[in-house]
C-alpha cells in the first residue's frame, strides 16, 4: 500500500509540474505577443502622425527602430497584426496572409479581433505598406526566398502606383529589400532595368532619399557582376543627394572606393574608403565595416603605406583581417616567396571578398619594397644577387626592375653595366626634401574634409523652432520684472 501511495504521489507531482510548465509557456507566449503588438501599435501611431503633420522624421524614427520588431516577428504574430490593423475587405490583407504559414492559434485570435476589424472601414496606405514590409523582412529572415520575391514584387508595384511624398522613406526601404530578395536568390541582374526606371521617377519627383538608395543599389548591382565601366558611367551621370542619410553615404563612399581602386586611382579610393568607415554606424553594421577595412588595407598597401597595427588588433576585426595582416607583414618585409604562398593559401577567401584582383597587383609593391631594403643594406651589389634575393627568373628581370625603381624614385642608385652591379648613393636627409611638406598638406586636407563633412551631417532645427525661442529683448524684460518683484518682496519683509 505504501508503495502504491508513493507512485500515485509521484504521478500527481509530475502532472502538476507538466501543467505548470505548460502555463509558463503559455504566459511567455502571451507576453511576447503583447509586446510585439504594442510595438507595432506604437509604430502605427508614429506613421499616422507623420501623415497628419507631413513630417518625415516620424517615419524615419520607425525605420530606425524596426530592427527590434523584426527580431521578434513570427508567422503567428504577423498574422495577428495584419488581422488587427487591416480591414476585412482589403485585398492586400488576403495577399499578405498567403505568404505566412497558418496555425490554429491564429485562427482563434482572428475570431477575437474580428469585431475590431469589422468596424474599421479603411486604413492609410502607409500602414499597409509598413505591414507589407514587415512580412517581406520576415520572409527574408526565414530564407523563404521564392515567397520573398513575389512579396517584394507586389510591394514595389504598390509603391509605383502611388506618388504620395509621405511614402518616400518607406518606399526607399522597400526598394532596398526588393533588391535584397533578388540578391539572395541569385537573380540580381533581372531587376536592373526596373531600378533604372525607378531612379528616373525619383529624380523627377525630387525624392532624394529614394535617389540615394537606388543609386547605391544600381552600383551594387553593377559591381556584383564586375561591370566597373557601367558603374563609373553611372557615377559620372548622376549627382548623389547631399541630404542623404549617413548610412547611404557610407555605402556610396564604399562603392566609389572600389571603382577608383580598379581604375588605379588609389589616393581617391583610400580617401573614399576612410569616409565610408567614418560614416558607418559605430555600434552595428559589423559586416559592412569588416569588408570596408579589407579594401582599405589593400588599397593602403598599393599606395606604398603600411596600415596601422591597431586596426588588426580590434576585437571585432582581428579574425576577419588575419589573412590581410599576414599579407601586410609580407609586403612590409619585401618577402616575395611568403607573399606568393599567402596568396595561394587564402585565394578562395580573397575571391569571396573580391579583393583578389587588387592583391595580385601588390606583387610589384613587394618587389619594390625588397629593392628598397637591398638598397639600404648594400652600398654595391651585383644584379645576380638581387635576382636570387628577390627570387626572380633572370638577371635581366632584376636589371629591369631596378631601373624602373630608380626611374620612379624608389631608390637612389646607379646601375654599372660594365661590372653588372648596382651602386647605391648616400642617403639624403628626408627633411631637406619636400616630402614632409607634402605629407603635412595631405593631413591638413584630410582634417578639413572631415570638418566639412561633419558640418554637413549636423541636424539643424526647423525654422518654426525660432518662433518658440525667447528673444533677447523679451528675456531682459522678464529679468527686469523678476528683479522688481524680488525687491517688492524684500521691502515687505523689511516692513514686517
Amino acid at each position: 500500500m505504501a508503495g502504491s501511495d508513493t507512485k500515485d504521489k509521484s504521478q500527481e507531482d509530475n502532472q502538476k509540474e507538466n501543467s505548470e510548465t505548460k502555463d509558463e509557456v503559455i504566459d511567455s507566449r502571451q507576453e511576447e505577443e503583447r509586446i510585439f503588438l504594442e510595438d507595432v501599435q506604437e509604430h502605427m501611431k508614429y506613421i499616422e502622425r507623420s501623415v497628419r503633420t507631413m513630417e518625415s522624421r516620424y517615419i524615419s524614427r520607425v525605420l530606425r527602430t524596426v530592427k527590434g520588431i523584426r527580431k521578434k516577428a513570427t508567422d503567428n504574430l504577423l498574422r495577428i497584426a495584419i488581422n488587427k490593423h487591416l480591414p476585412t475587405d482589403s485585398s492586400s490583407k488576403n495577399q499578405l496572409l498567403t505568404f505566412l504559414d497558418e496555425s490554429m492559434e491564429v485562427v482563434e485570435e482572428s475570431d477575437k479581433v474580428a469585431a475590431d476589424t469589422h468596424h474599421k472601414k479603411s486604413c492609410s496606405l502607409e500602414i499597409e505598406i509598413y505591414l507589407h514590409l514587415l512580412v517581406l523582412m520576415h520572409l527574408l529572415d526565414s530564407k523563404r526566398f521564392d515567397k520573398a520575391i513575389n512579396c517584394s514584387d507586389l510591394l514595389v508595384e504598390k509603391c509605383e502606383a502611388n506618388s504620395k511624398h509621405t511614402l518616400d522613406l518607406l518606399a526607399s526601404k522597400c526598394y532596398y529589400y526588393y533588391s535584397r530578395a533578388y540578391e539572395l536568390s541569385g537573380q540580381l541582374g533581372d531587376i536592373r532595368s526596373k531600378l533604372l526606371g525607378r531612379l528616373r521617377t525619383c529624380t523627377v519627383r525630387h525624392d532624394e532619399e529614394g535617389q540615394a538608395v537606388l543609386i547605391n543599389l544600381l552600383l551594387q548591382n553593377y559591381l556584383h557582376y564586375n561591370l566597373y565601366d557601367q558603374a563609373n558611367k553611372l557615377v559620372s551621370k548622376v549627382t548623389f543627394p547631399e541630404s542623404a542619410s549617413n548610412n547611404e553615404w557610407a555605402r556610396h563612399f564604399f562603392y566609389l572606393g572600389r571603382i577608383r581602386a580598379i581604375e588605379l586611382n588609389y589616393s581617391d579610393s583610400h580617401q573614399h574608403l576612410l569616409q565610408a568607415i567614418r560614416k558607418a554606424p559605430q555600434t552595428s553594421a559589423a559586416g559592412f565595416k569588416e569588408i570596408v577595412h579589407k579594401f582599405a588595407v589593400v588599397v593602403q598597401l598599393l599606395l606604398g603605406d603600411i596600415p596601422d597595427r591597431s586596426i588588426f588588433r580590434d576585437r571585432t576585426l582581428r579574425r576577419p583581417l588575419l589573412p590581410y595582416f599576414k599579407l601586410t607583414q609580407a609586403v612590409r618585409n619585401g618577402d616575395l616567396a611568403r607573399f606568393n604562398a599567402l596568396v595561394d593559401k587564402f585565394k578562395s577567401r580573397f575571391l569571396a571578398n573580391k579583393t583578389y584582383t587588387l592583391i595580385i597587383r601588390l606583387r610589384h609593391n613587394v618587389i619594390k619594397t625588397g629593392v628598397r631594403m637591398i638598397n639600404i643594406s648594400y652600398s654595391s651589389i651585383s644584379l645576380e644577387d638581387i635576382s636570387k634575393k628577390l627570387q626572380l627568373d633572370s638577371r635581366e628581370d632584376a636589371e629591369y626592375i631596378v631601373a624602373k625603381a630608380i626611374k620612379d624614385g624608389v631608390i637612389d642608385a646607379v646601375i654599372n653595366h660594365e661590372s653588372g652591379t648596382v651602386d647605391s648613393k648616400e642617403n639624403v636627409d628626408i627633411y631637406s626634401t619636400n616630402q614632409p611638406q607634402e605629407v603635412f598638406n595631405q593631413r591638413t586636407t584630410f582634417c578639413l574634409q572631415v570638418y566639412n563633412q561633419s558640418v554637413k551631417a549636423m541636424r539643424y532645427p526647423r525654422k518654426t523652432y525660432s518662433d518658440d525661442v525667447e528673444s533677447a529683448e523679451g528675456r531682459r524684460e522678464r529679468e527686469q520684472h523678476d528683479l522688481e518683484l524680488a525687491k517688492e518682496m524684500a521691502d515687505k519683509d523689511d516692513d514686517f
